[in-house]
């Protein structure tokens, strides 16, 4: 590998915006991100809730219900 051309592979902490930390090697430094695995709607099991709600809000407002 030619020298100089490659960039500094470091060790990084990931933040989240929940309080979640996690240490990684990146190329960046330290990030923040606002979503993570232990509050992402898919990962915790309420993406399901969140669908069916949207779909019976909708229903219910085609036809005039409440």
């Amino acid at each position: 590998m030619k020298e100089g051309i490659h960039p500094n592979y470091q060790e990084c902490t990931i933040t989240c915006a929940c309080g979640e930390v996690v240490k990684t090697r990146s190329t960046k430094g330290d990030l923040r991100v606002e979503i993570c695995s232990k509050c992402h709607p898919f990962y915790t099991g309420q993406q399901k809730a969140t669908a069916a709600r949207g779909r019976i809000d909708a229903f219910n407002r085609k036809y005039g219900l409440k």
